[in-house]
């Protein structure tokens, strides 16, 4: 099945390089501004595809994204060059919504024109405002955002280090907002069925400061990455190759990504259902009273980023 990108930028090309990689689809079109950049791109990665999965690779304008079943759309300023990258920041990647909004209002009609039945994917940081405005641009539902997908990834990753496991034994989630107020579903943290309460117990280590140490490190990891490679791209290419896929093949997988919510009036992340049309159902996990509560506030938040957009 054919997907495009539109953004050749540091994401834009880690997702199509996770595409190939992985062999996620059969027909890739990459769309940028500057269509030199877009031809750099596909004439460099070519020749590396011949080792993957058969694939064919084109630079393009927007009316190229005809017949795609899947958008991703990268493009936008990212944290460094938008300012997001200070600790203290609480607004984080919400800082950059004001410009990137500006940006998607020009590129959704567009990818709308020439693919009108193609799921829309917003990554573009800050997804959650920017999927709630993709879908009121695009005019249909079929719109998603990567959500909280890598920040669960990412907790399950910092958990299983500190307990001396594999991640993949992990079983942890991240919702509600991609930034400073997501919420760490500690409670249904899981490793083969034992709460990591009780795991982090048997190591006679103190569960809050374990706690405190692994929602630093999953709340600040883009800053991390920012200082020192310049932009984050790797991880969130290959998640967004792993959400193609659970699309393009229907699969019906559970996955942590944003969608519109109608109970708590904006876009943010909960477990959804991810088949052929997008978000096909949410899930609500189970909380406890304090993680209700955090993402009460965290969707408050994101209900006010929303707001400023008009």
């Amino acid at each position: 099945m054919k997907v495009g990108i539109v953004g050749a930028g540091a994401v834009g090309t880690a997702c199509l390089l996770s595409l190939v990689m992985r062999g996620s689809a059969r027909e890739i079109v990459l769309v940028d501004r500057t269509r030199k950049r877009a031809d750099g791109v596909i004439t460099d990665l070519q020749y590396g595809a011949t080792l993957s999965s058969a694939v064919t690779l084109a630079a393009g304008d927007y009316g190229d994204l005809r017949g795609a079943a899947l958008v991703m759309i990268t493009v936008g300023v990212n944290e460094k060059t938008g300012g997001a990258t200070d600790r203290k920041d609480a607004a984080g990647r919400l800082r950059l919504l004001d410009t990137n909004a500006g940006i998607y209002r020009d590129v959704v009609p567009r990818i709308v024109a020439a693919a009108p039945d193609a799921v829309i994917l917003v990554v573009t940081d800050p997804p959650d405002p920017l999927a709630d405005l993709a879908r009121t641009l695009a005019r249909h539902d079929r719109v998603l955002g990567t959500g909280t997908f890598l920040d669960s990834l990412r907790f399950r990753f910092h958990l299983a280090r500190r307990l001396g496991i594999s991640a993949a034994s992990v079983a942890a989630q991240v919702i509600g907002e991609h930034g400073t107020s997501q919420v760490f579903l500690w409670s249904s943290a899981r490793i083969s069925g034992m709460s990591v309460a009780d795991a982090v117990e048997d190591r006679n280590e103190p569960f809050d400061k374990l706690r405190e140490a692994v929602e630093n490190d999953v709340r600040y990891a883009n800053i991390t990455i920012i200082e020192g490679t310049g932009a984050s791209q790797y991880g969130i290419g290959m998640v967004c190759a792993r959400l193609a896929e659970a699309i393009l093949r229907d699969e019906r997988t559970v996955m942590p990504v944003a969608s519109r919510n109608a109970q708590f009036g904006t876009t943010l992340s909960l477990p959804s259902v991810l088949g052929g049309n997008g978000v096909v159902r949410v899930l609500c996990p189970e909380m406890t009273p304090e993680e209700r509560a955090a993402l009460e506030r965290s969707a408050e938040v994101l209900r006010g980023a929303v707001a400023r957009l008009g």
